[in-house]
């Protein structure tokens, strides 16, 4: 499962991490969000153990929002060693997002 963060816990869950980890930013009234969520729950479970999976509601955390300059929503970011290895912005078919993911592991 896709673990909701927020901006208290975004530094030990995303920055501090061993493993690549991916971040959806996402909001409740933005439709390909919804759309992507589910696609994000499949690859998360493919890729078990060897990427770390969470998601930030934009509006619930407009300071993180505004630190990773996210204007479109949804935007999908793989962080790396505490930096941003890859952003992807929109909605994208399961194996793109999947591929684009591998590629940090």
């Amino acid at each position: 499962m896709v673990k909701s963060i927020n901006q208290m816990n975004f530094g030990s869950e995303v920055l501090n991490q061993n493993v690549p980890v991916v971040v959806d930013f996402w909001a409740s009234w933005c439709g390909p969000c919804k759309m992507l969520a589910p696609v994000i729950e499949e690859v998360s479970t493919e890729l078990k153990g060897k990427a770390k999976f969470v998601k930030v509601n934009v509006d619930e955390n407009p300071a993180i929002a505004g630190q990773y300059q996210i204007a479109s929503i949804p935007t999908v970011m793989i962080f790396k060693n505490g930096s941003v290895a890859q952003t992807m912005v929109g909605f994208r078919p399961k194996n793109d997002i999947k591929m684009l993911i591998e590629q940090h592991i």
